[in-house]
């Protein structure tokens, strides 16, 4: 009896542990990669608010789970893609899993005047509900998407200036 209790005591008090520190960490989420693209702002916009054109660029698009219904709305295995917004200088997105869990893509296009280059920076925003396991979970998100985001971004550059693009997925 006195182990059961001691089991038990433990337990409430990691979990407690772990919702005082779930407390002390922020909220959101937000993970960023950017890239210098050697062409106008005109032609990158285009190639990122129309999510027809990724199939050139993202890898993993031309896979049976993909399914683009427009323009602006694309199933990308159990992920749901809606482009919410294009600006001058931004495309806004959201990314929503079957699991409610929402994202919030923004892309954003800076021209420097006087040159061709133009910047992408490139980010994924979420916002975390108080659970414990959800917070400490958001610790992982910069492993899992900045390297795709990165290699993803690279396509782009190189689609846009004309170079090789890399689109073949490794076999695990």
């Amino acid at each position: 009896m006195r182990f059961l209790k001691l089991i038990l005591i433990s337990i409430v008090a990691l979990f407690v542990l772990m919702l005082f520190f779930s407390i002390l960490m922020p909220s959101s989420v937000l993970v960023s990669r950017a890239i210098d693209i050697n062409a106008p702002l005109d032609s990158i916009r285009y190639r990122v608010s129309d999510l027809n054109q990724w199939v050139y660029w993202v890898k993993g698009m031309r896979s049976n789970s993909v399914n683009i219904e427009s323009a602006k709305k694309a199933q990308l295995g159990n992920s749901t893609v809606t482009v919410l917004e294009v600006t001058d200088s931004t495309v806004v997105m959201n990314w929503e899993t079957n699991s409610s869990a929402l994202q919030k893509s923004t892309m954003h296009l800076i021209s420097h005047p006087g040159t061709t280059v133009s910047t992408v920076q490139w980010q994924f925003e979420q916002h975390l509900k108080w659970y414990p396991w959800e917070k400490l979970g958001s610790f992982m998100n910069d492993k899992i998407l900045g390297p795709m985001m990165e290699q993803n971004l690279l396509n782009l550059k190189h689609w846009t200036e004309n170079q090789p693009v890399d689109l073949a997925i490794p076999n695990s």
